[in-house]
């Protein structure tokens, strides 16, 4: 293919990208930077679950207007279920029911929230009533004599509140025997705060539990914030059991109030729960549109905010990846550093998401470095490639397990991250620096797995700006610039920056 082609190519995807982009920003006024604080949210809910071929009946508590925020729209997906929804002074409550269901079944619940300003509500002259206690026998005599004990120390509700949030967040090694008979020897917020509402409940102070969410970008697994609430001076007043602080999170949001869990379900089994937040980005699209005179914004129709939110937040990291691989091009090809395999650094940087960056390098380099001592123990074996690459990737395995057990023994939940790094490509590292090691010398090998290191910590952090991550998702077609930009570097021959020092002996010689 001739140079005239390349550049004929080249120049057409530059501007049918910049068309695309001019015409979204300066015609749909679409929005170049991300909202710092939006005041819209998207949150999205989906429930799956295997049906026994009977009646099936699944409860969800359903988030609810605060003094923070309001819900200004809510849909439910449920085909084939009748919906029917329930409210009463504290909570509401999806219910989802159906005569006979078979096989895997999914539900779906998304709503918007809006912020709201933050007014203090009106004192309560009406004080609810203080439940009962549950506690009995020798669990009723250690609540009481811990209630008697925080009451000689307290001079309020107030001040008997932080008392009792702070005895209750002692390690287990500074626990009393009333406070390990209460809340055992591995105690979860959640029981510490019903074991809170019920010496509460002892000494006649309204009290209840608490649920939210924190109103960031999120995806999987409901990260649920539990707190403490309890009713003093005609008010509610909020205490985190974790550290004290009396004054919710400006981004906490309010889902449910009560012990009993977020879902239920009759009728099957395998009940999940999963969770999407992101800010309502398509809301202010539409708004951008609907003022430059786009009556029926279909544009959006055929967008990624048309994705569901799960979706959206699984394309939020697959567009970065181009530009890490565009980063890892010019590294690469132009400065002149070497790795290990050519898309090494970027899942390793993907890695980094999760992981965060610095225990991300600390548990690559501890894993990479065991591994290597392995494997040259593997060569003394003589072992044929195929049985000794499947050799490492079972020592890989085991030392990720071992890494997330002695984590977890030690209190560093980073460390259970480790099983995040992709298990292949740590086994082909462990193995190709090995034959360089053998073949190169130390230098070489410990060169270029800096050298891949070094690659991928650059990458994560391109891959984590959250303004390039913005323009990415609003402006895909900026990908096309990357190919450009790939294809041009694609016929670049010259010297490679680190490679000038290697020949300046030569350009003097030469002079």
């Amino acid at each position: 293919m001739s140079k005239r082609h390349l550049y004929v190519l080249v120049t057409m995807l530059c501007a049918l990208s910049l068309g695309a982009f001019a015409y979204k920003t300066l015609v749909l006024k679409f929005p170049l930077v991300a909202e710092t604080q939006a005041s819209l949210w998207d949150i999205e809910v989906h429930i799956s679950f295997h049906a026994k071929n009977k009646p099936v009946k699944v409860s969800l508590f359903l988030p609810k207007n605060t003094r923070r925020y309001a819900i200004v729209d809510e849909n439910f997906i449920s085909h084939g279920f009748g919906l029917s929804t329930l409210k009463d002074d504290q909570n509401r409550q999806a219910v989802w029911s159906k005569r006979r269901a078979k096989g895997k079944q999914s539900l779906y619940y998304r709503g918007t929230v809006h912020r709201i300003e933050v007014t203090e509500p009106p004192a309560d002259k009406s004080a609810p009533r203080s439940k009962t206690s549950t506690f009995t026998g020798v669990k009723l005599e250690a609540a009481k004599a811990l209630l008697s004990e925080i009451l000689d120390r307290s001079a309020d509700t107030s001040s008997l509140v932080a008392e009792l949030t702070s005895r209750l967040r002692q390690p287990n090694s500074n626990r009393d025997q009333n406070l390990l008979l209460l809340l055992g020897k591995k105690s979860t917020t959640e029981k510490t705060l019903y074991v809170a509402t019920e010496i509460l409940a002892l000494a006649k102070i309204p009290a209840r539990i608490v649920h939210g969410v924190r109103l960031q970008n999120h995806s999987g697994q409901p990260q649920f914030v539990h707190w403490l609430q309890v009713f003093d001076e005609g008010l509610w007043k909020s205490h985190d059991p974790e550290t004290g602080n009396p004054k919710l999170p400006d981004d906490y949001f309010t889902w449910w109030r009560g012990a009993e869990p977020v879902m239920e379900l009759t009728g099957g089994s395998g009940l999940n729960m999963t969770i999407s937040i992101a800010p309502n980005q398509e809301e202010a699209i539409e708004a951008a549109m609907l003022q430059s005179q786009f009556a029926a914004p279909k544009f959006l129709e055929f967008s990624l905010f048309a994705l569901p939110l799960d979706k959206q937040a699984v394309y939020r990291v697959l567009l970065m990846i181009p530009l890490g691989a565009f980063l890892l091009l010019i590294l690469r090809n132009v400065i002149g550093i070497k790795t290990f395999g050519t898309f090494m650094p970027i899942l390793i940087a993907l890695a980094f998401r999760e992981t965060q960056l610095l225990w991300g390098i600390i548990l690559f380099s501890l894993v990479v470095a065991l591994g290597l001592s392995m494997r040259f123990y593997l060569e003394h074996l003589k072992l044929l490639l195929v049985p000794r690459l499947a050799a490492i990737l079972i020592i890989v395995v085991l030392l990720m397990a071992v890494l997330s057990i002695v984590s977890h023994k030690l209190g560093l939940e980073r460390g259970l991250s480790v099983a995040l790094f992709p298990m292949v490509i740590l086994t082909m590292t462990i193995e190709r620096m090995c034959i360089v090691w053998e073949e190169r010398g130390a230098q070489e090998s410990i060169q270029q797995g800096l050298g891949s290191l070094t690659v991928a910590v650059l990458t994560y952090v391109a891959m984590t700006l959250p303004h390039v991550e913005h323009l990415l998702f609003v402006f895909p077609e900026l990908l096309l610039l990357l190919l450009a930009g790939t294809l041009l570097l694609g016929r670049y021959s010259g010297f490679r920056l680190l490679e000038l020092r290697r020949f300046k002996a030569l350009a003097q010689d030469s002079g």
